[in-house]
């Protein structure tokens, strides 16, 4: 287990659990737990053992509540500019790892932020999502804007930032924010768990490719997001996978991949 303050780092097998451990403060997201956030995903992006990341909150009460508001009240105008946060989710998004976000309790502001550039969302009944910062003065600025219309669509995204409702779970699962909804708290990181290693299950450079080509058709025309899921896709073809996926299904068996 890695040593940070305000994270913590657990790498079992092939899955890297991520978790936010400021339980105190509603694991409040702070310039330090940014950085250590980014750190971790750094960690995760080179350890080759690691194929899936889960992310969570320690405590119970919260994934993430959000910005810490002593901090963002202290904050002069210019540190804006500095702050690493949007680069931390930009790491998250882009790692060609996929990244489960086990969201148990409150995820709002820079916490529901950092729920949304993870790839899929798990929550429980008691999950309550929400983009609250135009109650600060303030608006949603680590993507906020950005991810929350791609995923709900513009109309239902102008509305959760323009009023700052908080959202229960099996709504957030109605709007496509999370994708699916755990009934016990136990049972959510066996839940997280269990999605990982079915993903893990299957041909690692694969799934890399298929993230990428993916993040690529939101910012991208459809030509050219085609045009980038040939070259994936040639890139897939070269790979001892491809041989082993192939042998794997017309031998009846399962495929055992290497990731080459």
């Amino acid at each position: 287990m890695d040593e940070y303050k305000n994270v913590l780092l657990n790498i079992e097998g092939n899955i890297a659990l991520l978790t936010l451990n400021r339980p105190e403060v509603h694991n409040a997201l702070d310039p330090q737990t940014w950085a250590e956030i980014r750190s971790a995903i750094r960690k995760c992006r080179f350890d080759q053992d690691v194929r899936v990341v889960i992310i969570t909150g320690a405590g119970g009460k919260a994934f993430a509540s959000g910005a810490d508001i002593r901090s963002l009240r202290a904050r002069e105008t210019l540190e804006v500019l500095k702050f690493e946060s949007q680069e931390a989710l930009n790491d998250i998004e882009n790692l060609d790892k996929p990244v489960i976000a086990a969201i148990d309790g409150l995820a709002l502001g820079g916490g529901c932020e950092l729920a949304m550039a993870c790839d899929i969302r798990i929550a429980t009944t008691r999950t309550k999502l929400g983009q609250p910062e135009v109650n600060l003065g303030i608006i949603p600025s680590i993507g906020g804007t950005q991810r929350l219309p791609r995923l709900v669509g513009i109309g239902k995204a102008k509305e959760l930032i323009f009023t700052g409702d908080i959202i229960s779970a099996k709504e957030a699962k109605e709007i496509g924010l999370v994708n699916k909804v755990i009934d016990q708290s136990e049972d959510l990181l066996p839940s997280a768990r269990e999605m990982a290693q079915k993903i893990i299950s299957k041909a690692p450079v694969a799934i890399g490719l298929a993230k990428m080509a993916i993040n690529i058709s939101a910012n991208t025309d459809m030509n050219s997001g085609q045009l980038f899921e040939k070259l994936a896709q040639t890139i897939a073809f070269s790979t001892d996978d491809r041989i082993e996926g192939t042998s794997a299904f017309l031998e009846k068996r399962k495929g055992d991949f290497k990731g080459k």
